[in-house]
């Protein structure tokens, strides 16, 4: 598991810029060793906060399509590359809206439309319905995947913040079934 998937702002100097009540809900979810974090519960975990999580993604690419898998409860993510413009007021979801293009060898890919409070890390930092995001996902090699993060989200955050995933790639490899709910005995001792 990558380092940012404890805690997003990671390699921020002094860390990701929480408003003050972000800043404080973190403190009491990492005090109280979240308690109530999403993927515990079996919820689906929004893309941000799955790069950082040790369950496998697949990226599938059609023509004006590139859908994002993850093992993880069989979430799905669609992001769309056939020029279309993001949805003005679009329904809150749990992935949100994207829609990207390419600007050489790097994927720009910008998305909105998020349920509010969507938790990105294991720290209990979360976006809003306000965020948007893009990413700038690249190949440097064989090998790797560079994903640099930018979230502008002004509810959660006094300003917008980047940071860069570097993840690695896993060819010849299939997703696996990993529905989490499937035999679940952990919540009862949560409670």
């Amino acid at each position: 598991m990558s380092r940012e998937g404890f805690n997003m702002g990671v390699d921020l100097p002094g860390g990701l810029p929480y408003q003050p009540w972000l800043a404080a809900l973190v403190q009491e979810r990492i005090a109280n060793q979240a308690k109530d974090d999403p993927h515990i519960r079996c919820l689906p975990d929004l893309f941000l906060r799955a790069y950082g999580l040790p369950h496998y993604l697949k990226f599938v690419q059609t023509p004006g399509l590139l859908v994002m898998l993850n093992e993880f409860n069989g979430v799905y993510r669609q992001i769309f590359t056939d020029g279309r413009p993001l949805p003005k007021d679009p329904n809150p979801s749990w992935q949100g809206y994207s829609s990207a293009a390419w600007s050489g060898d790097t994927l720009v890919v910008d998305t909105v439309g998020f349920r509010d409070g969507l938790w990105i890390d294991w720290d209990g930092s979360v976006i809003t319905e306000a965020a948007t995001v893009r990413e700038r996902i690249r190949r440097p090699d064989f090998g790797h995947l560079e994903i640099e993060l930018t979230v502008d989200d002004t509810k959660a955050y006094t300003k917008p913040w980047t940071v860069t995933l570097r993840q690695q790639f896993a060819s010849d490899t299939e997703l696996v079934d990993e529905i989490c709910a499937e035999n679940e005995k952990s919540s009862q001792h949560l409670r």
